[in-house]
């Protein structure tokens, strides 16, 4: 569908006057949207000026990314531009349809003949890329070198409930479980993990050989990657023969590149800004999707006043994600109030809404202790927040710092290079920082990987050191019940106590918007973001 707009009207959050939130509003036009929209017009004329359009290759799609993949053997590579090129190139054993239904991938069919076994039949006449037919000696051998440590690999604590694989015969594969584990199928789909030769090295990433629909052909280190695709893939082939992803970390020059027709297409990369400006422009398209990539801010439970519930109460209650949504997103985004999409099956609607109230908040905020100084500024607490140097992570800080001083919270931004980040993430070295979880948050099992205790790095992704033991009762519970409607009513509970609790504030979920030049044909865009749509896009 085309891309929709954000609305342009004034609305008032619960607890503010209408003429202050108009105000506030305006400010927030004024500040992010109208000096960023007026400065990339401005620069898009006057260079598009002086360019013309450059005709790219029939059947080739020029694909612009922010950063390079970091490690693309599908063993070990967890960020999301690894995980979406190795979906391209690799099959798991299943896959799963927009509701996370399971289905078959490498494996035809499978059976669980008691709940700590699973056997999965292999489909035949499967090939890799340099000829060799798959067999269940591969299957094993990949999920075994991840355990065995033969391979690093942060995925190693996703299979920690694995205790064997068997291969009995070419075409079956076995593996026995040490207790019952309801999203083992979630923990061994596509992208999640991907099946490789076996006798796959460390050094697999340099030349990755998988069954996928593209073959890998070349890799140049912050620069491009290119595909091209798989001729004997078991499935309908893709109809373009080439994909080069490039890499341009400036969303400006993504989007000039875009407008001169020397780029193909882009994917949620661009600020919101640029989209209207983009879509005016002759050649250009814009496809657009309900996304449910997750944006949200994490506590670090080991900081005093962040160990509060009321004062993270409070900063949910004080952040006006509709004002964001409209001004800052243009409408671009959902309000969120977990990180499980509405699609989900497991998905529970009546949990904890932290509307806009900064009244409530600064109740909250006297009732953990922290009540209006006495000097100039009347604040109460002073946070940092670490985030990205991306335009989007300053803008999103700006917005936070200017709300969240209206309650008396002096907010302090950190941005810094995204490696650097993460590291003090994965160390417990921060406050509060401000991320986007891709694709993994559609599956309730996603509780446990961010919220249990057991799941705090380098064993899972619990960067804030969360603790709550009645939460981390019902995950174990919710684990070992195989069926789905108990499963449910446990995710209910679950929903409910994370939201309540707030280790998160929940902001929203973004749409996948995608800007191509009208010679791609056929964008069916994911709610996951993901990059399977090149698998059917046309490129005339």
């Amino acid at each position: 569908m085309q891309g929709k707009r954000g609305s342009k009207g004034c609305a008032g959050g619960k607890g503010s006057g209408g003429s202050e939130s108009c105000a506030s509003n305006r400010a927030l036009r004024r500040g992010f949207s109208l000096i960023s929209l007026i400065s990339f017009t401005s620069l898009l004329f006057s260079l598009s000026s002086c360019t013309r359009s450059v005709p790219t290759e029939p059947g080739v799609v020029n694909f612009l990314i922010e950063s390079m993949p970091t490690n693309l053997d599908p063993r070990i590579g967890t960020d999301g531009q690894s995980e979406h090129i190795d979906g391209l190139l690799f099959d798991s054993l299943v896959e799963l349809d927009e509701h996370r239904i399971p289905h078959g991938d490498l494996a035809e069919k499978w059976e669980t003949p008691d709940p700590v076994t699973y056997v999965f039949h292999l489909r035949s006449g499967v090939k890799f890329h340099d000829g060799r037919t798959l067999t269940s000696a591969d299957v094993k051998y990949t999920f075994d070198s991840i355990m065995n440590g033969s391979v690093t690999s942060p995925k190693r604590g996703t299979f920690r409930l694995v205790k064997a694989v068997e291969a009995p015969d070419a075409a079956t594969v076995i593996f026995h479980l040490s207790e019952p584990n309801s999203g083992f199928m979630s923990d061994i789909c596509r992208p999640a993990i991907g099946v490789v030769p076996e006798g796959s090295g460390t050094d697999f990433a340099a030349h990755p050989i998988g069954t996928g629909a593209f073959r890998f052909v070349s890799a140049e280190q912050d620069d491009n990657v290119v595909l091209e695709r798989n001729e004997a893939y078991f499935r309908t082939p893709a109809k373009i023969k080439q994909v080069r992803f490039r890499v341009v970390p400036e969303a400006i020059v993504r989007a000039l590149e875009l407008r001169k027709g020397t780029a193909d297409l882009e994917l949620t990369s661009l600020t919101p800004d640029m989209i209207p400006v983009l879509q005016s422009q002759p050649g250009i398209e814009i496809t657009e999707q309900p996304g449910n990539n997750y944006s949200y801010i994490v506590f670090n439970f080991d900081d005093p006043a962040l160990a509060k519930r009321e004062v993270r109460q409070a900063l949910a209650l004080a952040t006006n994600r509709q004002e964001i949504i409209r001004y800052l997103l243009r409408g671009q985004a959902r309000e969120a109030d977990g990180p499980l999409p509405p699609y989900s099956w497991a998905y529970e609607p009546g949990i904890k809404h932290f509307g806009f109230d900064p009244q409530e908040a600064e109740r909250l905020l006297d009732l953990a202790g922290y009540p209006r100084s006495t000097l100039p500024d009347h604040m109460r607490l002073k946070v940092a927040m670490k985030t990205s140097t991306e335009e989007a992570a300053r803008l999103l800080g700006s917005a936070l710092q200017e709300q969240w001083r209206a309650v008396g919270v002096d907010l302090e931004l950190k941005p810094m290079e995204i490696a650097t980040l993460f590291s003090d993430l994965t160390k417990g070295s921060f406050q509060l920082s401000t991320l986007r979880w891709i694709g993994v948050n559609s599956d309730p099992e996603f509780f446990e990987f961010a919220f249990s205790s057991k799941r705090i790095p380098p064993a899972g992704a619990n960067r804030g050191q969360y603790r709550n033991t009645a939460l981390d009762n019902l995950i174990d519970h919710a684990r070992n019940e195989t069926d789905r409607e108990k499963r449910k009513s446990l995710f209910r509970e679950i929903q409910k106590d994370a939201a309540e609790d707030v280790p998160y504030i929940s902001l929203w979920f973004q749409d996948n918007i995608c800007v191509h030049r009208t010679r791609i044909h056929n964008v069916q865009l994911s709610p996951t973001g993901d990059y399977d749509f090149l698998r059917v896009v046309e490129a005339r």
